[in-house]
């Protein structure tokens, strides 16, 4: 198993006086991140609406999901070959230019090109916060920060729709985007005396835009189109996804380690890991307020109140794996982890039953939750742990990749499945829907198992 190099101040908690600016500054910016990506999605109708781009509306979503493909790989090199300062500052400034140009759009082709630009920087930005804890942190503190991070995600979800729909109910939609960079800069700004602890890193040889970049260029252009067809009907919808689906498949595991589909020992089945629980838990969770809602006759609030418990339950998961003197290996909890998820799941498509009790149901997504949040966490501590000092901002890249090409793939596969048998049979149609990540759920739990080394 090969180490990084440890960062010489070892003393200290994530909020101690010489890491507390860089936790808080790099913890704000994933909040941002993960707050704007819900606040958009609940804003994105009344957009459409207002810029007359109804049209563009699946563009508006699938373009920064393939930037950020491109993004993350960029990163990556980026931040072995210099350090990962530069994509860093690059992110943010990217991040912020694509809200701007969004929030102050005249049209949706504009804004569309604002989402874009703000995809490519949010796929910078996160990718070189990975390895700035991986060179800043000791190992010790790697899984509290790696915790805050989740929560970081976590809360966002918890009120950030809410947030946005009140501002798009009772103020202008534009906030949604504009209101960002008055907290984002600020928090980017006092991350740089804890940053320059870093910037003595040894600079390599070689080309950012390499063959690697292209291959990465290929596999957004089929991400695209998944989520692009995905949306569509009939002949395109085939089309798209067909050429879609062979773009990601041809050139994604171009971008992971090798071995990563085999689920080899240790960093591959790390990689591989990182796609199964990502793939499984948002497959399912898209599916989740539609079936309750649409089947069982709650309404849209109480059928969010079964995310926000899960999202609760992460959290928790997230807050105990930062602790330290955990009593089970990585493993063991990435198996449990993926187990959980599995049984949630399932537990949760029983309600499709009427004779099922809802709270069942939300007991059930509650247990996905602390899977997640098991799993997440711990996958973001074992890349590190596997990489050399030169490799962290490649692995890394990885494992964000893997989510995203996964996430991607099963969203369009299982929603145009979805899509297909739901006029003819509902109750099939969700049974498919939540089979495909319980059956991805499965497969982790072995994967859980091939993440230890030797």
């Amino acid at each position: 198993m090969t180490t990084v190099a440890e960062p010489t101040v070892e003393t200290g908690g994530v909020l101690s006086p010489q890491y507390r600016a860089l936790t808080v500054g790099m913890v704000a910016l994933i909040t941002l991140v993960a707050f704007e990506s819900l606040a958009v999605a609940t804003a994105m109708p009344t957009v459409a609406q207002a810029l007359d781009g109804l049209n563009l509306y699946a563009l508006a979503f699938g373009g920064p999901l393939a930037s950020g493909v491109v993004a993350m790989v960029v990163s990556g090199t980026w931040s072995d070959l210099k350090g990962p300062t530069r994509p860093l500052w690059h992110g943010t400034a990217w991040f912020l230019a694509g809200l701007l140009i969004a929030g102050l759009a005249p049209s949706m082709e504009v804004l569309v090109a604002g989402r874009i630009i703000q995809g490519f920087g949010s796929g910078l930005l996160t990718v070189a916060l990975y390895v700035v804890v991986g060179q800043l942190y000791p190992a010790r503190l790697r899984p509290r920060i790696f915790a805050a991070f989740a929560t970081g995600w976590v809360v966002p979800s918890l009120v950030g729709p809410a947030i946005a729909g009140l501002i798009v109910e009772h103020a202008n939609w534009r906030l949604v985007f504009l209101a960002v960079p008055a907290i984002a800069i600020p928090a980017a700004l006092v991350m740089r005396p804890g940053l320059a602890r870093g910037s003595a890193y040894d600079v390599r040889p070689g080309k950012l835009w390499d063959k690697r970049a292209l291959w990465a260029v290929a596999a957004a252009v089929g991400v695209g189109l998944l989520h692009y067809g995905g949306q569509q009907r009939g002949v395109v919808q085939i089309v798209l996804l067909v050429i879609g689906l062979g773009g990601v498949v041809a050139f994604g595991p171009r971008l992971l380690p090798s071995g990563t589909f085999a689920f080899g020992r240790g960093l591959p089945s790390v990689i591989a890991l990182r796609g199964l629980v990502a793939a499984s838990g948002f497959g399912a969770e898209v599916f989740l307020p539609l079936m309750l809602t649409r089947e069982r006759g709650l309404s849209p609030a109480f059928a969010g109140l079964v995310l926000t418990v899960s999202a609760l339950s992460w959290s928790a998961a997230s807050w105990y794996r930062g602790r330290p003197n955990q009593p089970f290996s990585h493993a063991v909890f990435l198996q449990a982890g993926m187990l959980a998820i599995l049984v949630g799941i399932v537990t949760a498509a029983l309600t499709l039953n009427p004779n099922v009790p809802v709270l069942v149901g939300i007991l059930g997504w509650s247990l996905t939750g602390l899977g997640m949040g098991t799993v997440f966490p711990t996958l973001s501590v074992l890349v590190l742990e596997y990489s050399e000092r030169d490799e962290q901002g490649a692995n890394s890249s990885a494992l964000q990749l893997s989510d995203s090409l996964s996430t991607a793939t099963i969203l369009a596969i299982g929603g145009s499945l979805f899509a297909a048998m739901e006029p003819h049979s509902a109750v099939l149609a969700y049974l498919v829907a939540f089979g495909l990540p319980a059956l991805l759920a499965l497969l982790g739990v072995p994967a859980g198992r091939r993440t230890a080394t030797p």
